[in-house]
């Protein structure tokens, strides 16, 4: 599930696992031992990511099936927006 989630985030923000290595200050094997789940990041690592993918650690670990979307910076009109797209998305359901 985490290697999942790690692959699939990394890949809806175009980041290599090169880049994502860096970012980290690991090495690109480590990256692609978490995506293909021979290993697990430690908890340091999970925390980075989550910061990175700007998700909650909870998501990243599969403790919960919704993400969370960073509104800062945005007005309220905005906001209303995004839940209005949001709420008829899940209407098509």
């Amino acid at each position: 599930m985490v290697a999942d989630r790690i692959k699939a985030l990394r890949e809806q923000q175009n980041i290599t696992q090169s880049a994502l290595a860096k970012q980290l200050g690991i090495t690109r094997s480590s990256v692609n031992a978490w995506e293909l789940g021979i290993s697990v990041p430690s908890t340091q690592y999970i925390v980075e990511l989550a910061h990175i993918f700007n998700i909650s650690t909870d998501y990243l670990l599969g403790v919960d099936s919704t993400s969370s979307i960073n509104v800062s910076g945005l007005s309220e009109k905005d906001i209303e927006l995004i839940n209005s797209i949001i709420l008829h998305l899940k209407s098509k359901k």
